[in-house]
């Protein structure tokens, strides 16, 4: 197994078991209120549950927006296409000009 595929495992396997305990504390929210001890009703454990992933989901999509916002005003526009062929036909005579020397 090479070392990409390795990771690629050991990804899958993280994401299934925190999509599996995931849904069953979601589900179940006592088992978590009894395994950490944490003193909260089970809505108000159900509630940040859902919270926490959609905060995290909003501030994935807000970056992506950014980062695609901020490549666009840093990147410089690109030539029109008419200076691309003369700069074209001008490598074309160069090189044949070369060539003949």
């Amino acid at each position: 197994m090479s070392k990409d595929q390795a990771i690629g495992a050991l990804i899958f396997v993280i994401c299934i078991v925190v999509t599996v305990g995931y849904a069953v504390f979601l589900f179940a929210p006592h088992l978590l209120i009894q395994l950490t001890g944490v003193s909260m009703t089970t809505e108000a454990l159900q509630f940040w549950l859902v919270a926490i992933p959609v905060l995290i989901a909003f501030l994935a999509i807000m970056f992506i927006g950014a980062w695609i916002g901020w490549t666009m005003a840093t990147t410089p526009p690109p030539k029109p296409i008419e200076e691309l062929e003369i700069e074209e036909e001008k490598e074309i005579s160069q090189t044949s000009q070369d060539e003949e020397n």
